[in-house]
């Protein structure tokens, strides 16, 4: 491994012959342009970023912004408004969709009128949820790629010999000799610089990651994690034609099957009150979790170009987040991916009772989601690259076996049941042991509705209204 960290080597050959040449000290031999070029390119970089004047570990500006020019640009098509025509097409495709699950769910329908967005849209519309999800995350890559300098203001008047100290060891071995004196000047804002270094590239490479999404999700609802403050039925036209054409599949029954499902998993989160703060307490804790590998840190930073903005974006999307290999850590990844195979699992069951006989696509259609969501799309693998997080349902097919089961001992009140409580839903272990699950919960828990406890609290305030508070 190189000595020399961040791509910055000695100047020229002359320079390792021992000829000091032009800008170097003799026992240095040390490329001063290569450094003053690339601190006027990192200036720019990081002038860009810092417009905004964020000082938090993401540049939420700065993520708007480069999502915004990706989906802008020519290269990924443009960003259309989406035509009357199509949110039409959507709107009828939603309405149709709520009228099949009506007899599918005992969850009614969302109240708000159904949405047509653009790729733009879904972005500004999901960003602050992402905010919340990622910040986490950011902050302590910050601390830890931060840490890995030391402060510019504690180095602040420091001679060459105490400014060497403070350097890290890979560092100072660029300077053997000590810190030239025409060195000390471009040092400390050097030193600066480093602190914005890691949140700027993170901030540039999140608002990629958010473009590649907003280019490939189909719904407001298909990544399966809450990504809008209330439940809200909302599709992506041209998402979902781009989809049809890759499968071979009339757009007419692309749409209505992926309105199926986008109502679907609102009405879930619309009615079932604890699922929104679970799922959102879930990737939290999971965020809350997730740590920079210190030797592929070490690894990956010796060999990047600070002069080169595209490098660092590849440092920051480059394998460093990795789960903590604690039990807690372990045990947060199990809750995540479980509740995630719940949600799909009871989505495609219903989804697959609404769509019967009508839609003949319906079980290509379905395949091929399943296999969509498990295995993730490009722009979902590079999101959990960066952030370390996987938001794919391991347990799918086996969450959708068992809410089928269950529907079909109990009907789809008693499958609808089991999101009253969290306790009453299936475990890791009981999606590998569907009727297993089913024997255990005909003990003391009633397969009833989901609404059932609130419809028999009424029954008793009704058949005792002379009752006192608290009896």
């Amino acid at each position: 491994m190189s000595n020399l960290p961040f791509g910055f080597g000695f100047g020229s050959d002359d320079a390792n012959s021992g000829d000091p040449g032009p800008g170097n000290s003799g026992q240095n031999p040390f490329d001063m342009n290569s450094i003053g070029a690339a601190l006027q390119q990192l200036g720019a970089f990081l002038q860009s970023a810092g417009s905004s004047g964020s000082t938090g570990p993401v540049n939420w500006e700065m993520v708007r912004d480069v999502a915004r020019q990706q989906l802008a640009s020519p290269e990924a098509g443009g960003d259309r408004v989406v035509a009357d025509a199509e949110a039409r097409a959507v709107t009828d495709a939603l309405h149709l969709a709520d009228v099949w699950l009506d007899e599918a769910t005992v969850l009614p329908a969302t109240a708000g009128a159904p949405l047509a967005w653009s790729r733009s849209q879904w972005l500004e519309q999901t960003l602050p949820m992402w905010q919340r999800y990622v910040e986490p995350i950011a902050q302590h890559m910050q601390q830890v790629v931060g840490g890995a300098m030391p402060n510019a203001a504690d180095v602040a008047g420091l001679d060459s010999e105490a400014l060497n100290a403070a350097l890290p060891e890979q560092f100072r071995a660029m300077f053997p000799g000590g810190i030239p004196a025409e060195m000390m000047s471009m040092m400390q804002p050097m030193l600066g610089m480093a602190q914005q270094l890691g949140a700027a590239a993170f901030s540039m490479q999140l608002g990629n990651a958010l473009a590649a999404l907003a280019r490939e999700v189909v719904s407001a609802g298909d990544i399966g994690i809450p990504l809008l403050p209330a439940a809200t039925c909302a599709m992506l036209p041209r998402n979902v034609e781009q989809l049809g054409e890759g499968i071979g599949v009339d757009s007419s029954d692309v749409r209505l099957y992926l309105a199926l499902r986008e109502s679907a998993h609102q009405r879930l989160f619309s009615h079932v009150p604890w699922l929104r703060a679970r799922m959102i307490g879930a990737i939290e804790e999971y965020a809350r979790g997730i740590r920079v590998d210190p030797e592929r840190l070490q690894e990956v930073m010796s060999d990047v170009d600070l002069s080169d903005p595209q490098a660092l974006q590849g440092l920051m999307s480059s394998g460093l987040l990795q789960p903590q290999d604690t039990s807690e850590q372990r045990a947060a990844i199990a809750r995540l991916e479980t509740l995630l195979a719940l949600v799909e699992g009871w989505v495609d069951d219903v989804v697959s009772v609404a769509a019967g006989a009508r839609l003949p696509t319906a079980q290509a259609l379905q395949e091929t989601m399943r296999r969509r969501r498990a295995a993730g799309g490009p722009a979902e693998r590079t999101f959990s690259s960066l952030v370390g997080m996987d938001l794919r349902p391991r347990a799918l097919r086996e969450a959708a076996t068992l809410f089928a089961a269950v529907r079909a001992t109990g009907g789809i009140e008693a499958r609808d049941a089991l999101w009253v409580h969290p306790d009453m839903l299936p475990s890791a272990e009981d999606l590998a042991d569907p009727l297993g699950f089913i024997e255990r919960s005909r003990g003391p828990l009633d397969l009833g509705s989901p609404d059932q406890d609130s419809r028999d609290q009424g029954s008793r305030d009704q058949d005792s209204p002379d009752q006192e508070p608290g009896e």
